[in-house]
Formats: C-alpha cells, sequence, structure tokens
C-alpha cells in the first residue's frame, strides 16, 4: 500500500498539509514526497512493490503533468512494452505507465484498466486535477472541501482531519474533474443474466479465480497469505501453491482459549505443503488493540471493527517478524455468492438486490477492513476474489444457480474446484463461519462483557439518545461510537449504517450483525 495526499489550492500552510499527510506515513514507509504544482500540492509515501529502486518513487511526470497513485495494475507489462516506443520510462512500476496512458486515451483510460487504484493527476494542458478510483474500491481514497472551497484528496480520513469540516468517501469506479463526479463502470450492475448450466458456470468460475490469483502473485517484494482455514482464504492459498510449485507462506490467527480456525488452517496448511504460522492472541491483546482499530479503521460499525481486531493483530506480527510485503486474501466472496443470512432470501431477485448493495458498499466494509488492517501494517492488500473479470461474471450468474438450494452456502464456487482436489474436502464443504467468531467466539464475548462494564443500563440509554445518526443500539455499539467520536468527532457520516443482515427478510430481523444469531449456523462455528 501507499498513501497519496493532493490539494486544489495554495491558500493553505504547507507545512500544515505536511503534518496531515504524515498521519499515514505507515502506508509507505520508504520514501516520501510532498511536491508543488501549479494549482495546490500532492504527496505521496511510497511502499515499494514493484520496481523497487527509487526509480519507482512518485509523482511520476510526464512533460508537465503529474500523476500519484496507489495501485496496482495487472498485465501491465505488454503495455510497457508498447507504449516504450513512444515514451521514455525510466522504471520497472507498473504506475508510471499512468500518464503515457492519459495521453493516449485521455479520460477513457480509466475504463480500460485491470488495476486497483486510487490517483490524482495534474493535466497542465487543462491546468486541472483529476481523481479517480478502482470500481470496486479496494484502494481508499477521501475527499472534502477546504475552507477557501477548494478541494482536498487523501488516502485516509485522518489526512483530512483538521483541513474539511466534512470528509466522505470517494465513490469507487468514479473520476472527479471540474468539481463534478463521472461514473465510469459499475460492476455490480449486470444488463442481462448468463444464463449457463451449473457445469459451464463453474468451468468459468474455476478459470476466472486462478486468473485472479496468478496475476496477484506477480510482486518484486516477498509475498504471504492469510489463511483462516475457510472455504474464501484456503481456495486463494491451494490455488497459488498450485502455480508457483514451491511453499507459499500463510498466516493464521486464533485466540488462546476457544480457536475455531486455527485448525482448520492447519489442516489446509499441511495439505498443501506450506511454510505456516499461528499467531495466538489473548483477552488483553484484544482489549488493547480496541482503540487503536477503530482509529485506523475510521468506522463505527460493529461487524468491521470485530473482523478488524484479528486481522490486524495478524498483519502486525507478520510486520514485526517476517519480511512479506505483500500479502492476498480471501474478501469479497460473501458479497457475490452469499452468507448464512442470504439463504433466508425470500427469492432469486431478492438475493441479486442483495449482492447488487453489498458489492456497492464494499469499499466502507470489508474492503475497508482488509485495507486499513493491512496498510497501517505497512503490507499491501491483493484480493483475487475482487477481479474485475471475476466480479463481472459472478455478478451475471442467474441467481437462481447462486441461492442456497444444497443446503451448502457458495455451492458454485466450491463445485468448481471439487475436481481438483487442492483442498480437503472437509475444508472445500465446511460451512461457512464467521472470521470474528472463528478467531474464537470468546473475542466477541470479551468485547461484549467490556461494553457491559462500561455502561449501565441507564448509561446506555442516556448517552446513546445522544446520537441522530445511526443511532448505537446495543452497549457494544455505543462503546465503538464513542471511540470513532473521539478520533473523528462529527464524521459519522462517511459510513452509511451498521453492516446488518436484511432484516426484512424471515429469520433476519436480527440485533447482532453475528451469524451466531441466525436460525442456519448450525455447525458453521465448530
Amino acid at each position: 500500500m501507499c498513501s497519496i495526499f493532493g490539494v486544489t489550492s495554495k491558500k493553505i500552510d504547507a507545512e500544515l498539509l505536511k503534518q496531515c499527510f504524515e498521519r499515514t506515513v505507515s502506508r509507505g514507509p520508504d520514501m516520501s514526497s510532498f511536491v508543488e504544482i501549479p494549482i495546490g500540492y500532492l504527496g505521496f509515501h511510497r511502499l515499494a512493490i514493484m520496481g523497487l529502486d527509487e526509480r519507482g518513487m512518485q509523482p511520476f511526470r510526464l512533460e508537465d503533468d503529474y500523476v500519484v497513485c496507489n495501485g496496482e495494475l495487472y498485465g501491465f507489462r505488454p503495455l510497457r512494452d508498447r507504449l516504450m516506443a513512444s515514451y521514455t520510462l525510466m522504471s520497472q512500476s507498473d504506475c508510471e505507465i499512468l500518464l503515457p496512458l492519459y495521453h493516449e486515451y485521455g479520460l477513457e483510460m480509466f475504463k480500460t484498466l485491470d488495476a486497483e487504484f486510487a490517483l490524482l493527476l495534474y493535466d497542465a494542458a487543462q491546468n486541472r486535477l483529476i481523481a479517480a478510483r478502482d470500481p470496486i474500491g479496494i484502494r481508499p481514497l477521501y475527499y472534502g472541501r477546504l475552507p477557501d472551497g477548494e478541494w482536498a484528496f487523501a488516502s485516509e480520513p485522518k489526512n483530512l482531519m483538521g483541513l474539511c469540516d466534512e470528509i466522505l468517501p470517494f465513490p469507487p469506479g468514479h473520476y472527479w474533474v471540474d468539481g463534478q463526479f463521472v461514473q465510469y463502470a459499475d460492476p455490480a450492475y449486470v444488463g442481462y443474466f448468463t444464463m449457463k448450466s451449473e457445469e459451464e458456470v463453474c468451468a468459468k468460475l474455476r478459470r476466472l479465480l486462478m486468473d485472479g490469483v496468478e496475476k496477484r502473485l506477480d510482486a518484486d517484494a516477498p509475498v504471504g497469505f492469510l489463511l483462516s482455514g475457510g472455504l474464501d482464504s484456503s481456495l486463494v492459498c491451494a490455488i497459488a501453491q498450485k502455480l508457483l510449485h514451491k511453499p507459499i507462506r500463510t498466516f493464521a490467527i486464533g485466540m488462546d482459549v476457544d480457536a475455531i480456525d486455527l485448525k482448520y488452517a492447519r489442516m489446509v496448511a499441511d495439505y498443501i505443503g506450506s511454510d505456516h504460522t499461528e499467531v495466538i492472541i489473548s483477552e488483553k491483546d484484544v482489549l488493547d488493540a480496541l482503540p487503536t482499530v477503530v482509529e485506523l479503521l475510521g468506522t463505527w460499525d460493529i461487524t468491521t471493527i470485530r473482523a478488524s481486531i484479528g486481522m490486524y493483530l495478524v498483519c502486525k506480527w507478520i510486520h514485526e517478524h517476517t519480511d512479506v510485503r505483500v500479502l492476498l486474501t480471501g474478501e469479497i466472496s460473501d458479497e457475490l455468492f452469499g452468507y448464512k443470512y442470504t439463504d433466508f432470501a425470500p427469492s432469486a431477485a431478492d438475493f441479486q438486490a442483495e449482492a447488487v448493495k453489498r458489492i456497492r458498499e464494499l469499499h466502507v466494509y470489508d474492503v475497508l477492513r482488509a485495507d486499513r488492517c493491512i496498510s497501517v501494517n505497512s503490507l499491501e492488500a491483493r484480493v483475487p476474489f475482487g477481479d474485475l473479470k471475476f466480479v463481472r461474471y459472478a455478478m451475471s450468474i442467474d441467481p437462481e444457480l447462486k441461492m442456497n438450494t444444497h443446503n451448502m452456502g457458495k455451492y458454485l464456487i466450491r463445485k468448481a474446484f471439487a475436481d481438483d482436489h487442492i483442498l480437503p474436502d472437509e475444508i472445500l464443504w465446511r460451512q461457512k463461519a464467521a472470521f470474528s467468531d472463528a478467531v474464537g467466539h470468546s473475542m466477541v464475548n470479551d468485547l461484549k462483557t467490556l461494553a457491559e462494564r462500561t455502561y449501565s443500563d441507564a448509561e446506555f440509554v442516556e448517552k446513546a439518545r445522544g446520537y441522530d445518526y445511526c443511532p448505537p443500539f446495543t452497549k457494544e455499539s455505543l462503546l465503538y461510537r464513542e471511540l470513532f467520536e473521539r478520533f473523528y468527532p462529527g464524521h459519522a457520516r462517511m459510513i452509511p449504517d451498521y453492516w446488518m443482515p436484511n432484516k426484512t427478510w424471515p429469520g433476519c430481523n436480527v440485533d447482532d450483525p453475528s451469524a451466531r444469531v441466525l436460525s442456519n449456523y448450525g455447525a458453521s462455528g465448530v
């Protein structure tokens, strides 16, 4: 991960801007730059992943144009070779091709990128700044208005605290130019469904996911893998092991008293022959990390915070004890193929509508979690299930095929790899367990107990009344909201709502986001 920053004003003191930008130096600890451009300033903190020497440092410049980008451009090497015929490219960095591409295609460039990115580009001929973000929002970007009416952009909201009265997430799949947002992509939109047989669908899902993993193995820095022992991360690890023909490095985390996932992660690691590490955490580790996690996330959402504590702590261990710089993860499968609660979808149309909603909101929930927990530890996240071709195809599948009619969630993706035998059947056909629960039921219980100790019933009622936007509805949610307001006072609207099952569906009107409270949880958490 890297950190980018930019303002379209010169009326703000440059030293103040630099101080705000320094708040995210952990995203890019290798090198930093802060440069003046004709209309303002650009900043870049670098985490070197591709083209590791100093020639890969940003901002990149072409004539009088500049760009800073936090991103990975997949399949960039053939593009680079073609562009070399017309442009002088000095580094092996993927992002150096952005300005030549902009000179070739203009704003249409964004539609052509197979990438996870957030960028700021200064166009000298038009004397304007252009901002853009990838279609899913895997790379973060925030924006706000400065006191003089000009604009500020940054990788994280903490960079804009004290500069902007209102801070909002930059919408995925959009670019911003001349004060206007323009949508160039929406991977959740489906014009028509792919009406294929189950066998044909599974074959294509397999091929696309294999491709999505393979292209994310391209890095000049060491690569590792988060392995929970659930289906999604296990598949990513198994595919990578199959492609690389050498032991990969896998990491799992669990509580010291009741870890669920560790035994399954170990089973996968033994089966694929990975170099595996278990990170064990205690109640003290969890409670000590809570304020840090809320600050790094910039959210008050219950699900995101619960799921982030384990992820943050395992990434912290990786940062402190290894040379790994890139982590592949299993996010985004649930949004495409269903959660435990989507078993209750009243119809295929309802299932699809829920998937559309979840994909469009990924950037403020699961993707936000993965980015912050990984990047704050100076690592880069790569998400194979978020590959654009894979997402677009998965969203186009007839939702009747994705409904849980086999008493097995995410049946299609399981069946797609059933004949490969790259995972034990016990893992491939394991019922889904929520990550925060599978780290250990005691972790969530410890957090709830802390909230109970913090507020009496009367205090909870009184304090919760003080919030008119998405008011807390449990003591745990109040605890998180108060921590959030400590770090981001008045900016609760960065998050649209609590991540919860669809309460309008039968069996889903619950007061806790954990799948543990659903009637169909069954043996998921054992």
